[in-house]
């Protein structure tokens, strides 16, 4: 999907064939909520991570302790 406004046919068609049937007084809010997470996706993907370690690293608490413990 461009930058540009998803269409409010093309969001009914996309729901459509994900087997959701929308009134079609829904399609022009689908649309700008599809274009609304599609622009925070974007943003997020410009971000630089650079050396963050995954989530899996973290444990809170500061201190990693076994199930022995």
């Amino acid at each position: 999907m461009s930058a540009d406004v998803l269409p409010a046919p093309e969001a009914a068609r996309w729901a459509a064939r994900t087997g959701l049937l929308l009134p079609a007084e829904r399609h022009a809010a689908v649309a700008a909520t599809a274009h609304h997470i599609h622009s925070v996706v974007a943003v997020l993907r410009e971000l630089d991570f650079g050396d963050t370690p995954p989530a899996t690293a973290y444990h809170p608490g500061g201190e990693h302790r076994s199930a022995a413990q």
